[in-house]
């Protein structure tokens, strides 16, 4: 018997975020996120479990943020990232009754009144020894990201280095003080306002601790705060991301650089015309791969590219698919000729094997149900590993041999959500292609309730949930909202709308510069797509929408009656007040110019032009802290609907950024809009 489905059963799942394999490809080390219903947190431990399926995994650490997990080279040591209290052998350490040390520790816990929270730095597990992790790095900013050096002695990290100056301001800040800034990039989502505090790599000493700066590895640029350096340490030098242009806040690149380990010999690989990321030595370290989108126009496909690293030439190896790389935005070499790559083609992601030398790429893992999304990979030692979910199946770990990658099936290694899975009433899905009212193909996912029968069902209340980016794409996975939705007798529909990536350049470019141009007709033409098939009752569709997916909420109900309740979620409603006051303004530059000269480019993306028109129940929601999509901008949406007198509700998160974090508000969230839409409903009795 199955149960039904409640708001509160969110704190039941386990959610894998992140997974790295052992150099040999025998273990698999993964993060998973758990909820705690007395605290009301979101919890994320460490585990590792054998990649032959022989046993079950086994908790390594209950860190309430361990993240970015990676093996030493020779496998004896597992680092990871966490914001843990300082491990007690420092403590011990630097208890010493030494009179400056007295000294330096009243300074210490002076800095920490003003900062309680402890910083992100590296700790590592000897597994061989066994024990607790231990502290690696102590770094007052805490660590960003980090990699390990090839004799399993050293990493090296990236962090912020403060000044004194610089140190002096961000103690004041910290205590109140004002914000001052010079910077052109002056804020970031996550980051709130930003400074002039430089991040640089570290080569840091995993037995003694001691670390030495590598001055002309610095990051920088417009995006580093949300990129970072993501160091990657070869057989003889590390590879890194900056950009040193004259105006790095005023430029869409992010260029590949390498140095020695010993801080000599800086290289640029890229020429500044891309965005790249995720950059990954060959096993020879003769070649570079790297992800890398176009700097101005993201539209265009992301792809893979390999760079020579002695004549600096590099080119892309999968532009010929005219296909993203999927989210995971990771590589990873088979051998020192073919790599493994996540692509996003219409609607699925899919491994595809791709060659240095530019031949044509090859899909593989033909055992990949239609229904199946492969979240995120890893390859080491001949051994694959998939992230792999489907709409009634939460999420698991897999692996197999990289050999039977064509037509192999992958080995099933966890069940972390059987209990789940087995007793709730899972979703049905199903793909549908319509045509919107220009003749152009659209493809969307539809989730249904599980007794529901595509051929004799009679129609349901239907929820549209309309993706962010706009460059991104819905794929077949389980979501615990449209779990919960079918389960209450909704059928669920995801749109590809044009402009959404896996489905080619074109289809995508459509929307560059135009928004509002064509969302409206390919969402409103699948909902009468489902409504002709008899899956929908015609009065009983909502719609809502998360960041980009608010956005064209705010378009749907400024050009249609057609949905009886709706919800724009952190989204953007005026984009020439929006400009300035987040962190994207090198997006506007890119896709719209400049409002002050194109105002009307801008006012005719702007739903809030059209706000007169409204007459759709409109609930609209905002993180206090938002500034890729700042609340002010969904006030002026509820206020100027409100004026109206059409029913409207505004729910502001405070300190949430751009997303819903801790479990308590998910749920909230989740629980806002079932009312909303429940409340609107004219089939409700």
């Amino acid at each position: 018997m199955t149960e039904t489905f409640e708001t509160s059963d969110f704190y039941d799942l386990t959610l894998v975020a992140d997974l790295a394999l052992s150099p040999s490809g025998d273990r698999l080390a993964f993060v998973a996120s758990e909820f705690d219903r007395d605290e009301d947190d979101r919890r994320t431990s460490l585990f590792v479990v054998s990649t032959d399926g022989s046993d079950s995994p086994y908790r390594l650490s209950r860190a309430s943020d361990a993240g970015s997990p990676k093996w030493s080279p020779d496998g004896s040591k597992l680092a990871f990232l966490a914001a843990r209290d300082e491990d007690a052998a420092l403590s011990v350490q630097n208890d010493t009754g030494n009179s400056d040390e007295e000294e330096g520790d009243e300074a210490g816990d002076e800095n920490a009144a003003d900062d309680d929270d402890p910083k992100s730095q590296v700790w590592v597990f000897d597994l061989a020894r066994g024990g607790d992790a231990r502290q690696v790095t102590t770094r007052d900013e805490g660590v960003r990201e980090f990699d390990w050096g090839p004799k399993s002695e050293r990493i090296v990290i990236s962090a912020r280095d403060p000044t004194e100056e610089q140190a002096e301001y961000l103690a004041e800040r910290r205590d109140g003080g004002p914000v001052e800034i010079s910077r052109l990039q002056h804020r970031f989502d996550g980051k709130g306002f930003l400074d002039d505090v430089t991040t640089y790599l570290f080569i840091v000493d995993v037995a003694t601790r001691e670390e030495r700066r590598l001055d002309d590895a610095y990051g920088g640029g417009a995006h580093e705060p949300g990129s970072g350096l993501q160091p990657a340490w070869g057989q003889e030098r590390i590879a890194f991301l900056s950009n040193r242009t004259e105006r790095p806040d005023d430029s869409s690149a992010v260029d590949v650089y390498t140095i020695d380990p010993a801080g000599a010999n800086l290289r640029q690989i890229t020429d500044t015309d891309l965005l790249a990321s995720a950059p990954r030595w060959s096993p020879d370290d003769s070649q570079l791969a790297f992800v890398a989108s176009d700097a101005i126009n993201w539209h265009i496909p992301t792809q893979v590219f390999v760079a020579d690293v002695e004549t600096h030439e590099y080119r892309s190896i999968t532009e010929s698919l005219d296909r993203t790389v999927a989210r995971a935005n990771r590589v990873r070499w088979l051998d020192s000729d073919t790599l493994l790559a996540p692509i996003g083609d219409e609607g699925s992601n899919r491994l595809v094997r791709c060659f240095a030398d530019g031949s044509d790429p090859e899909f593989t893992l033909e055992s990949q149900r239609d229904y199946q999304t492969v979240q995120t990979f890893d390859h080491v030692g001949g051994t694959v590993a998939l992230l792999s979910t489907e709409p009634d199946t939460v999420g698991d770990l897999y692996a197999m041999d990289a050999d039977d990658l064509e037509s192999g099936e992958p080995e099933r290694l966890t069940t972390l959500n059987e209990s789940f899975e087995g007793s709730h009433a899972m979703p049905g899905c199903r793909r549908v292609v319509y045509e919107n009212e220009s003749g152009d193909s659209i493809e969307g996912i539809v989730y249904f309730p599980a007794d529901f029968d595509p051929e004799e069902s009679d129609p349901h209340p239907l929820i549209v949930s309309i993706h962010g980016g706009p460059i991104s794409y819905d794929a077949p996975e389980f979501k615990f909202d449209y779990a919960y939705w079918t389960d209450k007798g909704y059928v669920v529909l995801r749109p590809n709308y044009r402009g959404s990536s896996s489905y080619g350049r074109e289809f995508s470019e459509v929307l560059r510069g135009e928004w509002g141009s064509c969302e409206v007709d390919d969402v409103t033409s699948g909902v009468e797509h489902l409504v002709e098939r008899g899956w929908v009752d015609d009065d009983r569709t909502f719609v809502t929408g998360f960041s980009y997916g608010g956005i064209t909420t705010g378009y749907l109900v400024t050009s249609t009656n057609r949905f009886a309740g709706a919800a724009a979620e952190h989204g953007i409603y005026d984009l020439r007040s929006c400009y300035g006051t987040d962190d994207a303004h090198k997006w506007w530059d890119n896709d719209f110019g400049l409002p002050w000269e194109n105002p009307e480019t801008y006012d005719s993306a702007s739903s809030i032009t059209d706000v007169g028109n409204v007459e759709t129940p409109l609930l609209v929601t905002a993180g206090g802290d938002d500034w890729r999509c700042p609340p002010s901008q969904s006030e002026q949406l509820y206020i100027s609907v409100k004026k109206q007198g059409v029913p409207a509700k505004l729910v502001v998160y405070p300190d949430e950024h751009h997303n819903i974090g801790d479990p308590d508000r998910a749920i909230h969230r989740l629980e806002q809009l079932t009312e909303w839409f429940e409340t609107h409903d004219p089939g409700r009795v």
